[in-house]
């Protein structure tokens, strides 16, 4: 990575919550190539304590926000301005919550409250910080703003419940808000969709390692760790990108382009379909 790739820029990490997030390693990247950062995560996460931590480290400011709550959004805006001495250069959008995971409750069967409180924890909060960096004219020209999401959002993975929905709606977002805050202030908006990734959001998903161990077969170039992650999220918001906007980008090492890896073949499938031939006959 180029030194000082953002020399002079300013940003809010939202997410950051312990040392295996992806939005702390993206903290301490950007703090690495010259970046002033303001730290945000829930109330509940910032009393956790481990931010300050990163705060320390990265000679940043930590304010809770409740991300669900525009109020909040324009609070932390409203000082994060005043801590730069003006607007912001890059905003990362690391956010994802899902109760009917938490509760362990099958696709089948959700909670419908728990399931709004997903879509706007991990998906509609970004339109609202979106929403008010634009009618406060909070970020400068040619900013970028990306947000993370994951292949479940095209394609179906069992266990991934409503956060396939979450995601999906995530992406979506990122083109609509980034076609408008692009003829106004140039500022790009897009996805990273991120290989499989240990941290504490992550595991938390029903069969993790499965998803974790295939992804990586599968991948010619093997998952993405969350510090290959930072690395590219820095270079998603420096001058190297001004013109990626609106995109889903695959972070994955390859592997949502794969059909079959001969790891697979060779290594891991022993299965010659009895037991799906004895599930039919069930």
């Amino acid at each position: 990575m180029k030194p000082g790739l953002l020399s002079g820029k300013k940003g809010i990490i939202f997410g950051a919550l312990d040392a295996n997030s992806i939005a702390w390693k993206v903290a301490e990247k950007a703090h690495e190539n010259g970046a002033e950062l303001v730290l945000s995560n829930a109330p509940i996460a910032v009393r956790k304590g481990d931010i300050y931590q990163l705060a320390e480290k990265t000679h940043s400011e930590v304010i809770a926000t409740d991300v669900t709550r525009v109020d909040e959004i324009e609070e932390l805006f409203r000082q994060s301005r005043e801590i730069f001495s003006g607007n912001m250069d890059f905003i990362l959008h690391s956010v994802g919550m899902s109760p009917n995971v938490r509760k362990g409750l099958h696709y089948t069967d959700l909670d419908y409250n728990y399931m709004s409180k997903t879509l706007d924890v991990s998906a509609i909060s970004l339109h609202k910080i979106l929403s008010v960096a634009y009618k406060t004219d909070a970020i400068n020209d040619w900013g970028s703003v990306v947000a993370l999401s994951y292949i479940a959002a095209q394609r179906t993975f069992s266990t991934y419940n409503d956060m396939a929905q979450a995601k999906a709606m995530l992406e979506s977002i990122c083109r609509s808000f980034g076609y408008h805050y692009g003829m106004k202030r140039k500022v790009r908006v897009n996805s990273v969709s991120q290989s499989p990734t240990v941290t504490s959001a992550g595991t938390g998903v029903k069969g993790f390692n499965s998803f974790y161990n295939f992804s990586n077969c599968m991948s010619p170039l093997g998952n993405s760790s969350s510090e290959d992650c930072a690395d590219f999220c820095v270079a998603m918001f420096s001058d190297l990108t001004r013109k990626v906007t609106m995109q889903n980008i695959f972070h994955d090492g390859g592997y949502s382009t794969m059909g079959i890896s001969d790891k697979l073949i060779d290594d891991c499938f022993v299965c010659q379909g009895d037991c799906h031939e004895k599930h039919d006959e069930q």
